[in-house]
């Protein structure tokens, strides 16, 4: 169960969010009664090996938030070098001591689309996707094209 500081802190956040969609992600709660787990699809940025894809993410916010980070992880199965097959995103923002409770959701979120756009090297733990990244570019754009068309429909 939420606190009730969450709860308020949550619903601006949410709020902000409506008001200001982005072009390049939808996000909010699964339902009403469950504030502390959300849906995000993140459109496949253009000109990125992801461009075309819709991709699944599940953001699940701690009872304490903002206090605590919540946890990113993709639902949609992807080639990339920041995110481990379980769909866990590696995202340094998201650790506990490096976050911050002035930090909001739509700025994971946006870090997320970023990684899209431009992978992180320095964070990498997917370690093929990362090798591929490094050494050959093509080859590894060209895997994630595969995997956009055959998992993120």
């Amino acid at each position: 169960m939420a606190t009730p500081q969450a709860l308020r802190r949550i619903g601006r956040e949410l709020a902000d969010i409506n008001a200001q969609p982005s072009p390049f992600y939808t996000a909010g709660p699964k339902s009403d009664s469950d504030i502390l787990n959300w849906d995000v699809s993140i459109l496949g940025p253009v000109g990125t090996p992801y461009e075309g894809g819709t991709f699944k993410l599940a953001l699940t916010l701690p009872p304490s938030y903002p206090f605590h980070p919540p946890t990113l992880s993709f639902i949609t199965k992807i080639y990339h070098p920041n995110v481990l097959p379980d769909g866990m995103v590696c995202i340094p923002l998201l650790k506990t001591d490096q976050w911050k409770p002035a930090c909001k959701l739509v700025t994971v979120i946006d870090i997320a689309v970023g990684l899209l756009k431009e992978p992180d090297e320095d964070q990498a733990i997917e370690g093929d996707a990362a090798e591929v990244y490094k050494a050959d570019r093509k080859k590894y754009e060209k895997t994630a094209r595969e995997w956009t068309k055959k998992y993120a429909k």
